[in-house]
């Protein structure tokens, strides 16, 4: 397609697309199109000018090469010039994850459009209506609101709704329909306002709630199990479902028992048992069993408004601060009534009363509380980080303690094998082989880094092994020509399942490098082989370490379920305040329970099956994009794999959102104390009052919805 280059600068391209109209969904097609650019951080399609700005960078790889700024600019304009939108549509339909599930662009269009209609409506009237036709509108458009204002009297409440409606039938009775009008202008601009903010920002959230899954096992109907791309899986496949897998196309279970925890769709809070004959959702995880369950609708259909309802429902997206403000500002309607009333008693002056009442508490403080956690939100997706509830932030913003896996959290997402160390007379390659065949089929960390040392070696693996079962922060267990196979860890091998270890086995483990984390697998009862796991830290690592603990968290911790050595070799390298080795998942949750007895805040942050009690248990769970489906699901906030510094910036930016709270109160308090105070001494007309009240609150709403980070 004809584009022209309009900007260029070091890592950024603003371009002109060759169009004279360029459609929203051409917009979200073009801009899902750039996205999937390697090296693009971020692509932005103004579908009003046709414009492009993209960000790009070497940075920006996920896999380091020799590529360079420069080929990656050649890149984007290669791609530009070969773009067609038809051909993007047929992109869109085969990878559907690759693009947004629904744009926000649409929601801001329409909310665009109806702010302005209505500033435009209010000046044509002022202007060109004459006098008498304007208050019997205002006369007309005041009947909800005092509608509203009664029904609240007859259930004995005097909330902000009541306020609303004295202070407009107030202003009618004295004739000032001007002030009366201005009043029900800016309640509606207040509302929409609010309505705009929260729907864009549950929009942002559902996107990155949205389900992260690429590949999925089908059962085909020779009973062989196939790895396939979600893509690929039509209505009608059966897939195989898993401990630890999330739930990624609605179904039927045609067999299998299992636990699901499906919270995330119908809220409900413990995991649900399903056999035979049971419907489960797209979203919802296995926490324990396995299930075959046959596709009732394909890839996107329909998950993204489950999303959008479950957000919209969902308690967590009211911090405590929002309660507190919602509560006060019906609290202060009884102070502004007395006032008012007090103020006539005294001055028996109609205009200074209803001065008074033109200014209330109760509009600012529940507008600009949810769109400040709102728009904070939507600042922290920005980021790359997915935080599920306001409450979350404000939870982060003051812990103290954080407790940090090791496999995948400090360390990187992609540990690599170092080697394969055979045991008896077994071959090396045909361990790998087996132990590769078993890991494919519940992917963690260590798990990935086996099955790619195999692919890497060329080594394909059949399916020759029996129903393979998961013991979760053990290991896996199997059979394969009638002889039981296991792969796992030291404990789960030799403790628990008894494989014996010969003196000779013995001293050849001892001798092995203790700086590696290790697999064992055993065919019978004898160890077959120990995969030797390279484990590298983070490159930032130690540097966000050190900024977390410069953003004030008291105690880092690090739990591993390696050994000791390990385990130290990688706490003095990262250097938290203390670290715990050889953990099971109940040690990490028993951890926080004692931090909390202690009067602890704690964050929690890990990426495996393992970390899943401990993520629910803390405060607030921070699980890794990366890692496996149930602990994204049951965490409160997801973070990139490959930047841990997601979490200073998170931090930075609850705290700024909690000072933001804080002076949004005093800002409120203050400026509307001083205005019913000028309008209780005659000093400004109710007028004038309502006019500086109502205009205090649309700003404090805006500022509310700029970025914390400036």
């Amino acid at each position: 397609m004809y584009c022209r280059i309009e900007h260029e600068s070091k890592g950024r391209l603003r371009i002109r697309m060759r169009q004279r109209y360029m459609l929203m969904e051409e917009a979200d097609l073009l801009e899902g199109y750039l996205r999937r650019i390697p090296g693009i951080k971020e692509a932005k399609v103004n579908e009003r000018t046709a414009n492009v700005v993209i960000t790009y960078g070497t940075r920006y790889l996920k896999s380091k090469g020799s590529a360079s700024d420069k080929d990656i600019r050649d890149d984007i304009i290669r791609c530009l010039s070969e773009f067609d939108y038809d051909e993007c549509r047929e992109l869109a339909v085969r990878e559907p994850s690759t693009f947004p599930l629904a744009s926000a662009r649409q929601t801001r269009h329409d909310y665009e459009n109806k702010m302005a209609f209505m500033v435009v409506k209010r000046i044509f009237k002022r202007m060109f209506l004459p006098v008498s036709l304007r208050r019997i509108i205002v006369n007309i458009k005041a009947v909800p609101f005092i509608c509203r204002g009664l029904k609240g009297i007859f259930k004995g409440r005097l909330d902000v709704e009541v306020l609303d409606a004295i202070s407009i039938s107030a202003s009618l009775l004295l004739g000032d329909f001007a002030t009366a009008g201005s009043v029900i202008f800016m309640l509606q601009i207040g509302d929409l306002m609010d309505e705009w903010t929260r729907r864009k920002s549950v929009q942002d959230l559902a996107a990155a709630m949205a389900l992260n899954v690429d590949r999925v096992w089908v059962k085909t109907e020779s009973g062989e199990e196939v790895l396939v791309g979600i893509d690929e899986v039509h209505t009608g496949d059966t897939v195989i479902i898993r401990t630890g897998n999330l739930i990624p196309l609605d179904g039927e279970v045609v067999s299998g028992d299992a636990m699901v925890n499906q919270s995330s769709i119908t809220g409900e809070p413990l995991a649900v048992h399903k056999k035979e004959g049971g419907y489960i959702y797209a979203g919802s995880v296995v926490e324990d069993g396995e299930l075959l369950v046959k596709v009732r609708s394909e890839s996107g259909s329909g998950r993204y408004d489950r999303i959008i309802s479950m957000i919209e429902d969902s308690e967590k997206l009211k911090s405590a601060a929002e309660e507190r403000a919602f509560s006060m500002a019906d609290r202060l309607v009884p102070w502004t009534l007395g006032a008012t009333a007090l103020t006539f008693a005294l001055t028996r002056n109609v205009a200074r009363a209803t001065a008074i009442l033109m200014v209330d508490f109760c509009c600012a403080l529940k507008l600009s509380m949810p769109i400040a956690v709102l728009s904070a939100m939507r600042e922290a997706g920005s980021n790359h980080i997915s935080v599920k509830g306001g409450k979350f932030m404000e939870a982060f913003a003051k812990s103290n303690t954080i407790v940090l896996d090791k496999t995948g959290t400090l360390t990187e997402a992609s540990p690599r094998v170092k080697q394969v160390v055979p045991f008896g007379d077994n071959d090396e390659i045909e361990m790998l082989r087996l132990a590769a065949c078993l890991e494919e089929h519940y992917p963690h960390s260590l798990a990935n880094a086996v099955v790619k040392e195999a692919k890497d070696r060329g080594i394909d693996h059949e399916e020759r092994h029996s129903k393979v079962e998961y013991v979760v922060a053990h290991g896996i267990a199997s059979s394969i020509d009638g002889e039981k196979v296991r792969i796992g860890s030291y404990h789960f091998l030799f403790e628990d399942e008894g494989v014996v270890l010969s003196d000779e086995d013995k001293q050849k483990l001892d001798e092995m490098p203790e700086e590696y984390s290790r697999l064992y697998l055993s065919l019978g009862e004898r160890l077959a082989a120990v995969i030797l796991i390279e484990d590298p830290l983070k490159n930032e690592a130690k540097d966000a370490i050190l900024a977390l603990k410069d953003m004030g968290f008291e105690k880092i911790v690090m739990m591993t379920g390696d050994g000791q050595k390990t385990a130290r070799s990688i706490a003095t390298q990262v250097g938290v305040d203390e670290y715990h080795f050889e953990v099971l998942p109940e040690d990490k949750a028993n951890f926080i329970k004692e931090e909390h007895a202690a009067g602890r805040t704690v964050v929690m942050v890990g990426d495996g099956v393992n970390d899943s009690p401990a993520l629910s248990e803390a405060d607030v769970g921070v699980a890794m994009s990366s890692g496996a489906a149930i602990s994204r699901e049951i965490a409160d906030v997801t973070i990139s794999e490959d930047d841990l510094f997601a979490l200073v910036r998170l931090r930075r930016l609850s705290e700024l959102l909690m000072k933001r709270i804080d002076n949004n109160y005093r800002f409120i308090l203050i400026f509307n104390a001083i205005l019913m105070g000028l309008g209780g001494f005659g000093v400004l007309p109710s007028s004038s009052t309502a006019l500086l009240h109502n205009a205090s609150t649309l700003m404090i709403g805006l500022n509310s919805m700029t970025d914390l980070e400036k």
